[in-house]
């Protein structure tokens, strides 16, 4: 048997995991922890094989988390699954011990996949950022040059803003714009960097430099 905890602060998400992981008789989901202080204290108590991570927990990093879990228990594999696809966090995970990357709007069912896949010693990674690791690896372009038409000042604004979190209609209110405004520059952004997500454009766009990830 898999024994597994989640540590996430989305009770949606965890629901999620619970239900796919429960169709798998070989895996268990044994704790979960919705938040640093919780975390650590299952972390401590040992006793899984399986971490899934979340990094944007409401009291810290989740990659405290992942270094402490990859110190203490070096024989358990640790997943991160957050909607994070900057270049930093992406490094900063695997550099802490994390053996999987994975994003939450991808099917949720895979997880059971996933998570047989690294005890069986792979390293699930979403190609999205699989493809980042590859240019990590490859002659840095410069800003906005690859681009065959170049996002606008306020078009580069609205990404940053993405990749932040916020939605449509609080960039429009932040920016004191409609939400129709708002939807056309997306979708300008969606065509200029090729993308179909938001998830993807918050890539291209780290990718690229235009998004600042400090």
């Amino acid at each position: 048997m898999i024994r597994v905890i989640i540590i996430e602060d989305d009770p949606v998400t965890v629901n999620r995991f619970q239900i796919a992981l429960e169709q798998a008789d070989d895996i268990e989901v044994v704790a979960v922890a919705g938040n640093v202080a919780s975390g650590l204290l299952l972390i401590e108590a040992g006793g899984y094989d399986v971490l899934l991570c979340d990094l944007g927990l409401p009291d810290g990093s989740g990659i405290s988390l992942i270094r402490v879990s990859a110190a203490l228990h070096p024989n358990a594999d640790i997943i991160v699954v957050t909607i994070f696809t900057d270049q930093v966090k992406v490094l900063d995970s695997i550099k802490a011990g994390a053996r999987g990357y994975l994003l939450k709007d991808e099917n949720f069912e895979n997880c059971i996949e996933n998570i047989r896949n690294i005890r069986m010693g792979g390293s699930p990674i979403s190609p999205v950022i699989a493809r980042q690791l590859l240019i990590q690896l490859q002659p840095k372009s410069d800003t906005n040059k690859t681009l065959v038409e170049p996002l606008s000042v306020r078009e580069i604004e609205i990404l940053n803003m993405l990749a932040r979190g916020f939605s449509n209609p609080e960039i429009a209110e932040l920016l004191s714009v409609s939400k129709l405004t708002i939807g056309t520059h997306v979708k300008n952004i969606y065509r200029k960097l090729d993308v179909n997500s938001r998830t993807e454009a918050v890539f291209e766009g780290s990718s690229l430099g235009i998004i600042d990830v400090h």
